[in-house]
């Protein structure tokens, strides 16, 4: 593990003990038993490829702020109209600008399911994503030895959570080797320099179990990547930075899935 993640783990737990100190996980329990009902992440990604995850994010550590006039409201509403299928909310405040409440304000804005994306270490951290309103949740295998994200990933459907396993390289295969007709991502950014090759997703492909729907993340910037990926074997991509770029991301989004889809 990188010293850039392990400080960012780091940092995690120290939220997460203050968190639970406003709100118990009594309260979030009972919060998320009354949340609205759940939309299926896995079903939004099972149509005909390519699906498009598009992400609300304000800021990374490796870019610092990617969007400076920044309204997730306005940004998701966009992305919606361009013809997103699922949307990625960062929630993490201290790295990526993001904050819990996004997830709250776009539970009822949009129709499309919502991941909420941050570095799930707790059980603590389930119970908000759903008492928040997300739909499914990240879990990222480079944060996480494999028996805790087995534990995490169940504990996520026990309440009703789709799950996007994460991994970035050979050494983390093992992590979804069990899975079944579950979700796998492939991040192209490793976490631990930032650097961001494609060639990742192609060279992991073949290794990833025949039943999951597999994703393909990051350094996704033109229509010939998105063809390319599926004809590979990804039924859908997460794409990110060149969206919260443009000045106009819904007309971006729009054009990205019809030159995607074209022959």
């Amino acid at each position: 593990m990188s010293g850039f993640l392990e400080n960012i783990l780091a940092h995690k737990k120290e939220e997460i003990a203050l968190a639970r100190k406003q709100n118990s996980m009594e309260a979030l329990r009972d919060r998320a038993m009354f949340s609205l009902p759940r939309r299926s992440f896995r079903a939004a990604l099972s149509g005909k490829a390519p699906s498009f995850i598009a992400e609300v994010k304000k800021a990374s550590p490796s870019k610092g702020v990617i969007r400076e006039s920044f309204d997730h409201k306005e940004i998701a509403g966009q992305y919606v109209r361009g013809g997103a299928h699922a949307l990625s909310v960062l929630t993490d405040e201290e790295f990526f600008q993001g904050s819990l409440s996004y997830l709250e304000d776009l539970r009822n804005r949009v129709h499309v399911p919502l991941l909420r994306k941050d570095f799930i270490v707790d059980s603590y951290q389930l119970l908000e994503t759903r008492a928040f309103g997300a739909d499914a949740v990240l879990l990222i295998a480079a944060a996480l030895d494999s028996h805790h994200l087995a534990e995490l990933y169940a504990e996520a459907h026990e309440l009703g959570l789709d799950c996007l396993v994460e991994i970035h390289s050979e050494r983390e295969l093992d992590s979804v080797a069990g899975i079944r007709e579950g979700i796998i991502g492939v991040n192209n950014r490793d976490l631990s320099t930032f650097h961001t090759d494609i060639e990742t997703s192609f060279r992991l492909r073949p290794f990833l179990p025949g039943d999951a729907i597999t994703v393909s993340e990051s350094g996704i910037n033109a229509a010939s990547d998105v063809r390319a990926l599926a004809k590979c074997g990804y039924q859908a991509v997460l794409v990110g930075e060149m969206l919260m770029k443009s000045e106009k991301p819904q007309e971006t989004l729009r054009h990205l899935i019809a030159e995607s889809l074209s022959s």
